[in-house]
């Protein structure tokens, strides 16, 4: 049997296979490169197996690995002159080539690979969220200059469904989460006869920092997700494109209105988390710490200041601008299938979550340098 051989000329673009590769005969195999220089993966390359006397799939793993040292990817091969078994066997094994790559590596290279993946993935994100806030910017424009053109209706039904709607669930979670951090700060307390502290406590830490984060998580996961289906359900029904049909521009009809109504009623929202929060703490006070509800107030009156109260409330437009903008990032990019409109929407809460936490932590750190 002739030995296999493989002679490649990469300024030409040609790869020419011949002899038996069979699996009993690959320690013979010989390689001729003319042309030394490595291939560019996405170029095309023909590859002749015109004299290809015999081909079995080990054969052809070794063929397609050969070529993939040399620079040439195998979606970028061109088969010429293969016979019709030859060439089943060839197709076979490329479209298998690389789950039997991803088998062969190593656990680091794994984590290194989906490492990069994600990687891409955050620069992709943040490409589009930085697209859409330009598109955002214009499209706002647009409205100031005819504000006759903004949906108040639209507007309105959102201030409905993220505010009037969400307020009882805020207020229930904050009341408990009240309870909650005051009896474990009290149960602290007592030992060392500090009662009256777990009122500082209390108060500051669910004005400025409880009530602020856990109510844009809350909102989050229940109007950023519902944000991000609605309007990738209306993409995928094609709806979009029937408002462009019209002249109407998606992102003032839906995104801007959402985005506003987020904006406008979050800090209202954790108005409610921080009075529910407080009479929460102010129960736990008077059964567990012996401190009536008329000194509870007067300590917080004393101890609570106006900044302290406002540097939370000015979080929460923070939390909601970017909450809508990821919302409506996720909605606009689902594809034309039901099982896409899912996972925006879980990607949508979990982004949001850890914008929210990120953020939080980026304005804590600054207003601790600013001494604030």
């Amino acid at each position: 049997m002739t030995p296999a051989q493989l002679h490649l000329d990469l300024d030409n673009k040609l790869a020419t296979a011949s002899g038996s590769w069979r699996l009993i005969q690959l320690d013979k195999i010989e390689t001729a490169a003319p042309n030394a220089t490595e291939a560019n993966p996405s170029s095309p390359v023909v590859l002749d197996g015109g004299q290809i006397d015999n081909l079995d799939p080990s054969g052809a793993y070794c063929l397609i690995s050969r070529l993939a040292a040399r620079g040439i990817a195998p979606e970028a091969v061109q088969t010429a002159g293969f016979s019709s078994q030859h060439q089943a066997i060839f197709d076979l094994v490329r479209e298998h080539y690389p789950a039997s790559l991803r088998q062969n590596e190593t656990p680091l290279w794994q984590r290194g690979r989906a490492l990069l993946r994600r990687l891409q993935q955050v620069e992709r994100f943040m490409l589009e969220s930085v697209r859409l806030i330009g598109v955002l910017g214009t499209e706002t424009a647009q409205l100031l200059r005819h504000p006759g053109r903004f949906r108040y209706r639209e507007f309105t039904n959102q201030i409905e469904a993220v505010f009037v709607s969400a307020i009882p669930l805020i207020a229930l979670m904050m009341f408990l989460l009240g309870i909650v951090f005051a009896y474990l700060l009290g149960h602290q307390a007592i030992q060392y006869g500090a009662n009256i502290f777990v009122v500082d406590g209390t108060t500051l830490a669910v004005c400025r920092e409880l009530s602020p984060v856990l109510v844009a998580i809350l909102v989050a996961g229940r109007s950023g997700s519902a944000i991000t289906a609605q309007i990738g359900t209306m993409k995928f029904d094609e709806e979009l494109d029937a408002l462009r049909v019209m002249g109407l521009s998606p992102y003032q009809v839906l995104i801007i209105p959402r985005i506003l109504a987020l904006v406008c009623t979050l800090p209202l929202l954790v108005f409610v988390g921080d009075i529910t929060g407080i009479l929460g703490s102010m129960l736990v006070a008077s059964r567990q710490l012996g401190i009536q509800p008329a000194e509870f107030i007067t300590r917080m009156m004393s101890e609570l200041d106006l900044p302290t109260v406002i540097i939370g409330l000015s979080k929460a437009p923070i939390f909601a601008l970017f909450i809508g903008l990821i919302a409506s990032e996720g909605g606009l990019h689902v594809e034309h299938s039901a099982r896409s409109i899912g996972a925006s929407t879980t990607v949508t809460v979990v982004r949001s979550i850890v914008a929210v936490i990120g953020i939080n932590a980026l304005i804590a750190i600054t207003l601790v340098r600013l001494d604030i």
